[in-house]
């Protein structure tokens, strides 16, 4: 039964080979240092970690899940050795400010870390990637105090954090939500109210846990922009600095759920519990996005990782399971029946898993890189085209990664048949595991919506026709000899700016155009995201594989599963456009008696 193994050389090929990692951070003074064999090291420590700590407490983690007694709660066996050892050496504070105690590491990096502990162990993981969102929400947008008492010890991995949202009746429309912060004396705030589904809202892996709280000030603006963030420790420092007095915050309860049950999901009650401003009155949505921007990329690399676990098991199953004869004649005439990943059907699901994680984890450190650039860059310009590259990005990244994602372990699980829905090989659990990346940190539905609206209808920075230019002039660089790559990604492009108009035209007139085009424009632009992707990748695989020695293989799969993506997987482009030219009409007429 295979066990999880980082894809070092696959990761390496992406961030070295194809965005060129070393040469792009050399080029802004704060990441400088951070050369090819520091990456690698790092890259190599995440794998052990990965591996070794996080891999095997993955089923432990499932079948014990989280235990709530009178407002404490238990992790499973195993999570708080592993919680030290991934504390002691450093992980949380990886991609930290350096002013307090972080390793200050580019994003290009940590978005291949990420990848690693989710795909080992997702549940044990939201609790140290939550600290890291927090960690930088409070490093943008936090007062120099709030930033020397708490940032160290988040970075340390001895404290943990959370984002508090959602209400019991305030998900999405966060503007509605009833938390209250009553003004005190001493300058903080008393803060009173409810949250659901807060991750690691409670839990015994640290001695002391930092929400970040949504609620509103006596007199705030109506709306989203009467909405402030507080930071509120589980308990009140001490003149030393250390944990002291409980601060009235309490876990009512865990929720029961499909997935991820080694992760706490709570329900928490504020009551009077002192909290502290993070930047600026009736602007906390600001602190919180940078927060949950960070999280949405995580949360699209939970999607990766666990489909990457699970292409690994379904892999190896198939070379292994002997189960009728080739079609072509027998390949394994020693056995009684060949291994089924002769079968054309096995090795559609095997390629479409292994097309979609490949294109993925290049994507991903691609946004990773403009999230980089938008950071550490001196020239503003540079920053500000960043930042633009990024916002586009972002609810695509997010969706894209746990939607093909979940269908990758979906995919997975059915290579192995019945074997597929029992507990031992782990491949439902990754199933159940990877359904919630598709509902957290704002739906998926919600991410296509954000990208469909603000990022192409209602554009004004023209985020998408800047993308555009990059993929076209990408493309004409190209020799004829990849035209068998090129011209497919080409012929995408054109049908998406043709479908970006029609929908910007159709919801000039209808603005119900925009909620019916909003999910199939998003896969129709991932896979075209993807298809540039592969195009870089061919172009340096191609090139490679000429003088690559016992490296040959590496990059002759590289050019396979190029062609097949191009074959197999981009086509499905036609059909997206011609649903979205379906129109509103056909999801509209119905009424609500009629469902």
């Amino acid at each position: 039964m295979a066990s999880y193994k980082a894809p070092l050389r696959d990761m390496q090929f992406v961030l070295h080979e194809v965005m060129a990692a070393e040469q792009l951070l050399a080029g802004m003074p704060a990441t400088a240092e951070v050369n090819r064999e520091l990456m690698d090291a790092i890259l190599d420590s995440a794998a052990t970690m990965a591996e070794e700590v996080l891999a095997p407490l993955e089923r432990v983690g499932d079948e014990e899940g989280c235990r709530w007694e009178e407002g404490k709660v238990t992790t499973p066996s195993g999570f708080r050795e592993a919680h030290d050892v991934f504390t002691q050496t450093g992980w949380v504070g990886l991609s930290g400010d350096t002013a307090q105690g972080g390793q200050g590491m580019p994003k290009m990096l940590g978005v291949l870390f990420e990848e690693m502990i989710m795909g080992a162990n997702c549940a044990f993981a939201l609790y140290p990637i939550l600290s890291s969102g927090a960690s930088l929400a409070l490093a943008r947008h936090a007062s120099p105090a709030l930033k020397e008492q708490y940032l160290p010890r988040l970075y340390s991995g001895e404290w943990s954090a959370t984002m508090c949202l959602t209400e019991a009746h305030a998900g999405t429309d966060l503007g509605i939500i009833r938390t209250r912060a009553r003004p005190l004396d001493d300058g903080s705030y008393a803060i009173t109210g409810g949250k659901i589904f807060i991750t690691g809202g409670q839990h015994d892996l640290t001695a002391n846990i930092i929400h970040l709280v949504l609620a509103r000030l006596p007199n705030a603006p109506a709306g989203p922009k009467g909405i402030s963030l507080f930071l509120v420790p589980r308990q009140l420092l001490d003149v030393n600095n250390e944990p002291g007095q409980d601060n009235n915050v309490t876990c009512a309860s865990i929720e029961h759920k499909m997935g991820i049950k080694g992760s706490a999901t709570c329900v928490m009650h504020f009551d009077d519990a002192r909290g502290y401003l993070v930047g600026n009155p009736n602007e906390g949505l600001a602190g919180m996005f940078t927060m949950m921007n960070y999280e949405r990329l995580s949360i699209g690399l939970q999607g990766l990782g666990l489909s990457e676990n699970a292409y690994q098991t379904a892999t190896a199953y198939a070379r292994d399971r002997l189960q009728g004869r080739a079609a072509t004649g027998v390949v394994n005439p020693g056995q009684e029946a060949d291994p089924i990943i002769v079968h054309p059907d096995v090795r559609r699901m095997l390629m479409t898993v292994r097309a979609d994680n490949e294109a993925g984890r290049a994507l991903a450190v691609y946004v990773a890189s403009q999230l980089d650039l938008a950071h550490f860059h001196e020239e503003l310009a540079v920053r500000e085209q960043a930042a633009r590259r990024v916002a586009l990005l972002t609810p695509v990244a997010k969706a894209a990664f746990s939607d093909r994602g979940f269908e990758g372990c979906v995919l997975a699980q059915q290579v192995l048949g019945g074997h597929g829905y029992i507990s031992e090989w782990g491949q439902e659990q990754r199933v159940r595991d990877a359904r919630i990346a598709q509902i957290y940190e704002g739906t998926n539905g919600i991410q296509a919506l954000d990208l469909m609206g603000r990022k192409i209808v209602r554009d004004q920075e023209g985020l998408l026709a800047s993308m555009v230019v990059e993929i076209r002039d990408f493309l004409a660089g190209q020799p004829d000899a990849l035209n068998e790559f090129n011209a497919p990604v080409t012929a995408a492009l054109d049908l998406l700016e043709e479908i970006t108009a029609w929908v910007q035209e159709a919801a000039a007139t209808n603005p119900d155009e925009t909620g019916a085009a909003s999910v199939p424009y998003l896969r129709l632009f991932t896979l075209v995201l993807y298809g540039y992707m592969w195009g870089r990748m061919v172009a340096v695989a191609e090139s490679a594989l000429q003088q690559a020695g016992s490296e040959a293989a590496f990059y002759d799969a590289k050019l396979k599963t190029a062609r097949f993506f191009m074959a197999r997987v981009l086509p499905q482009c036609r059909s997206l456009a011609d649903e979205i030219r379906g129109g509103s009409a056909v999801l509209m007429s119905l009424e609500p008696e009629q469902f």
